[in-house]
C-alpha cells in the first residue's frame, strides 16, 4: 500500500476544503484526478468547499443513507454525476501467426453494483452509515475496474466516527441546557458509538490492506471541522 499526500497541496485541493474533512489517499488520487478528470475533480472540489454538516439534518436517526447522504449525492447529481452500475466483458480473441482471426473464446461477464456517483472515469461512494462490509466491496470493485482500465480513480466519502461523536455531545449538551429540566436527556438521537459501520477508520484500515490494489484512492470523512456551526434545533 503506497500511501501519498497530494492532498496537501493546494494547487490540487485549495485550503477551502482541505480545512473541512479529513483525508487518506493511495497512489497519489487528488493529484491523478485532477490530472485526468479535471472536470470532475474541480466539481468534488466544489462540494467538499461548499458542504457542510447541519444539525437539524445530521442529528437525527436515518438508516443506512439518511439525510446527509442524500444531500451530499443531490450536489453531484446537480453536477451531472449518475448512480451507475458498472458491468464488465472479456473478449479472448484468436489470431492465427498472419493475423488472421480463427475465433473467439465464450465472453466472460462480470457484474458490477450500483455506484452511488460516477461521472467520466471516478467513481464515488458516500458511506455513511451502512455495514462496513460495504467497504470491502467498494474497494474490491475499484480495484477490478482499474486494472479492467474503465476508471482512473475512485473516491468514497464517510465519517470521522469518534470525531463527529465529541461534536454531536457538544452540540446535544447545548441544546439540553436550554430545555427544561424535565424534558432533558442525554441519550443522542444518532448512534456515533456503534464501531461496526462505515467510518474512516474502517476504511484506513481496509486501504492499509491494500484491498484496492494499485487503484488510485482518496478517503473522505466529515470531522468536527466539517460542522456548519449551527446550533441543534
Amino acid at each position: 500500500m503506497f500511501e501519498t499526500f497530494t492532498y496537501n497541496d493546494p494547487n490540487v485541493l485549495p485550503q477551502l476544503a482541505r480545512n473541512h474533512w479529513a483525508f487518506m489517499e493511495t497512489n497519489s488520487a487528488s493529484a491523478v484526478m485532477k490530472a485526468v478528470c479535471p472536470t470532475e475533480w474541480s466539481e468534488i472540489v466544489e462540494v467538499l468547499s461548499t458542504y457542510r454538516l447541519d444539525p437539524k439534518f445530521w442529528l437525527k436517526a436515518g438508516g443506512n443513507r439518511g439525510d446527509i447522504a442524500e444531500q451530499i449525492d443531490s450536489e453531484f447529481y446537480k453536477r451531472g454525476w449518475r448512480e451507475t452500475r458498472l458491468d464488465i466483458e472479456t473478449r479472448g480473441i484468436l489470431f492465427a501467426r498472419d493475423n488472421c482471426k480463427i475465433g473467439e473464446l465464450p465472453t466472460i461477464k462480470q457484474e458490477g453494483y450500483l455506484v452511488d456517483n460516477f461521472k467520466n472515469r471516478i467513481v464515488l461512494d458516500v458511506e455513511w452509515n451502512a455495514k462496513d462490509g460495504n467497504l470491502d466491496r467498494d474497494l474490491a470493485s475499484y480495484r477490478s475496474w482499474f486494472e479492467a482500465g474503465i476508471i482512473s480513480a475512485g473516491v468514497i466519502i464517510t465519517k470521522d466516527r469518534l470525531s463527529l461523536l465529541r461534536l454531536a455531545r457538544r452540540i446535544w449538551n447545548e441544546y439540553q441546557a436550554k430545555r427544561p429540566k424535565q424534558a432533558r436527556t442525554s441519550k443522542l438521537p444518532i448512534d456515533l458509538k456503534t464501531s461496526t459501520v462505515t467510518a474512516f477508520d474502517k476504511a484506513q484500515m481496509r486501504v492499509r490492506r491494500g484491498v484496492m490494489g494499485a487503484c488510485p484512492v482518496l478517503i473522505v470523512a466529515a470531522n468536527e471541522s466539517t460542522w456548519n456551526g449551527q446550533p441543534y434545533v
